[in-house]
């Protein structure tokens, strides 16, 4: 035999490494080498305490072996977790993300190092695996099916090279609503007659149609705790008010999140445009998304007496929607539904959902509120779908992200030629590069946003993201009239949209109306309690304005805690204290932004600076001036 005189055994072999390594070599290789470096030995000391042993770890690849599947996986997952964990400290773009495999097979065992067919089938399995994912090998399934809180998804009979034949795979599901399940496995129904096999299937569809209806009887009826009206953060508003959670992606598919998102952000969006409601923003309820919350917490955290809750799963052409309305206060189900249909048909999924809502709520529309509330931007889920990956990257407020955003818009735009929100986003794509000067021709970006806005507002004159794209482009040309006008028509048409009331104050605070302004801001965060630093930033500038110098270093100093180095509020900062004699403490500040920003001085800032009234833009140079902010660029 070729292999005479070598030890064998079999035994749980984990295979690692790093998704996109050459790429983040490439960009930084420096900071790649010290991560990979401290995720290696992360990971080594969460094999030892799973009592594996690392075998080898070249390059971005860990390999080790476990005498136990269970504790091969049970590591698996707490390297996922972990690595997870320590990647929220890091820029989007530096993020280092796993991919890991397991098997169970037969290895060559030759001085502390293992070969053979098992460890080549775990790294099969590896290079399968979704980024920050798991997939295990048959024979490792077989082992721990029913011994640990996971679930699976069947991925079929796959090819290995040089292995004859075919290696069943199966991805790890680890959230914990997926415990118990195994998706998309067909078992085999061995020696049964067609006639036997079918008399089974009509036995099983009885009985789970008898299921079905006593779960949606115990759903419609079952309690959950109370939430008491003594804990309530915030007073109830004087009409019903509500907040979506997060859908639950269900797919396991991580590139699916923003589209699960997207319906929970569109239904938000629906309800936002009746002023009957009050609507919780994106950005308060998506600080619950993956996080287990009892539904009485989020109710009294966020204010609100009624909660909506759903997930969604989406594969291939087919959609599965659930979803249900629940009256924290009461602890009581007033609707819940699922929705099997076909992909193509998510949008009016989406509207039954919000006429659920309002019928449970028993919220009467006007005509001209229906009008708004049904249109529908586009029927083309390709469009959508690169919509909302186009959102999902302006989000992340960088000048890489921004691109990317623009390119999916367009994408959008060629898909649906007729998308009004496609257009609304490739517009903002290029007026926050002149915003915040990341623009190499500010002029030519400029005339690209006014184009793009004027399209947006064309294909729909009711679309109020329209109407707060316009304002900001009017703001920036220091047509201040116009910026209002648009202004308070996008809060007009979206009375609950938290960011049409933000951005509404933004211009109050130009046009010399800072008390409108603060009032606006303080809506804003009311509707959105996990407000973004933009609004307390603009908040506390609006505060300077009224002589309130102490709550405005206060709402400052919030964005502060949260984000040391945001440029703006720093620098509104040093105003506010120069202006309270705090003078120590501005010229503290100062040192802090000049070294995130050398070359700012009152010269360039006052360029910038689109106040209407000089008053106001002298007031603030002046405060600048008193504590020795350079006068010029260096």
């Amino acid at each position: 035999m070729a292999d005479e005189g070598f030890k064998r055994k079999l035994t749980a072999i984990l295979s690692a490494d790093v998704a996109g390594y050459s790429r983040l070599m490439a960009e930084d290789e420096t900071s790649t080498v010290k991560t990979i470096a401290t995720y290696r030995e992360v990971i080594a000391s969460l094999i030892k305490q799973h009592r594996g042993r690392v075998v080898d770890s070249p390059g971005d690849n860990v390999l080790s072996e476990f005498s136990s599947v269970v504790d091969a996986v049970q590591c698996a997952v707490a390297v996922q977790n972990e690595i997870q964990t320590r990647n929220a400290e890091l820029p989007d773009n530096r993020k280092m993300e796993f991919r890991i495999g397991v098997n169970l097979g037969d290895v060559i065992d030759e001085e502390d190092r293992i070969y053979g067919d098992g460890v080549n089938i775990a790294a099969r399995l590896e290079s399968m695996a979704d980024p920050g994912g798991i997939c295990v090998s048959k024979t490792a399934f077989d082992q721990i099916e029913t011994k640990l809180p996971l679930g699976y998804e069947y991925l079929g009979e796959q090819s290995v090279k040089n292995i004859p034949k075919p290696v069943g795979a199966y991805r790890v599901l680890m959230k914990p609503d997926a415990a118990g399940k195994v998706i998309g496995e067909k078992r085999f129904l061995g020696r049964y007659s067609r006639r036997a096999a079918m008399a089974a299937i009509i036995i099983l569809v009885m009985v789970a149609a008898g299921l079905v209806s006593w779960n949606v009887y115990l759903q419609q009826s079952k309690k959950v705790e109370p939430a008491s009206m003594d804990k309530m953060a915030f007073p109830l508003p004087d009409r019903p008010s509500i907040a979506v959670l997060p859908f639950v992606n269900m797919s396991e598919d991580p590139k699916q999140e923003f589209f699960s998102d997207g319906i929970t952000e569109d239904i938000i969006t629906a309800l936002s445009k009746t002023p009957r409601l009050f609507v919780i923003a994106r950005n308060s309820t998506f600080i619950y998304k993956g996080k287990p919350k009892k539904i009485q917490e989020v109710a009294e955290e966020l204010g609100v007496r009624y909660v909506l809750e759903g997930s969604v799963r989406k594969s291939e052409n087919k959609v599965r929607v659930t979803a249900q309305l629940i009256d924290a206060l009461k602890g009581t189900h007033l609707w819940a539904e699922k929705y099997d249909r076909n992909l193509k048909d998510i949008f009016a999924i989406q509207d039954d959902v919000v006429r659920e809502i309002f019928a449970a709520l028993q919220v009467k529309l006007t005509e001209g509120e229906q009008a708004r509330i049904w249109s529908r931007g586009t029927q083309n889920t390709k469009a959508y779908e690169a919509a909302l990956e186009s959102l999902e990257h302006f989000r992340r407020f960088n000048p890489d992200d921004v691109i990317l955003c623009r390119k999916k818009a367009e994408e959008a735009i060629a898909l649906d030629p007729n998308y009004p929100f496609a257009f609304a986003l490739l517009a903002w794509s290029h007026l926050i590069e002149v915003w915040n000067g990341w623009s190499k021709s500010p002029r030519d970006s400029m005339k690209k946003a006014v184009e793009l806005g004027q399209k947006t507002l064309t294909l729909d004159e009711n679309y109020e993201g329209a109407h707060a794209l316009l304002g900001s482009i009017y703001l920036l040309q220091k047509k201040w009239d116009k910026a209002i006008e648009e202004g308070e028509r996008a809060v007009e048409l979206s009375p609950s949209g938290a960011d049409a009331n933000g951005i509404l104050g933004i211009t109050l605070r130009y046009v010399g109306r800072p008390k409108e302004a603060i009032s606006k801001f303080k809506k804003a965060i009311r509707l959105n309690p996990s407000s973004p630093n933009w609004l307390y930033h603009n908040l506390g500038a609006a505060q300077i304005l009224t002589g309130n110098y102490q709550e405005a270093i206060t709402s400052l100093n919030r964005v502060i805690e949260k984000n040391p180095n945001h440029i703006p509020a720093i620098r509104v900062l040093i105003v506010a204290y120069s202006l309270s004699d705090q003078d120590e403490k501005a010229k503290t500040q100062m040192e802090e932004y000049l070294k995130l920003s050398p070359n700012d001085s009152i010269e360039s800032w006052r360029k910038r600076l689109t106040f209407k009234n000089e008053s106001d833009k002298d007031l603030y140079v002046n405060a600048l001036r008193k504590v020795g902010f350079p006068e010029k660029p260096k």
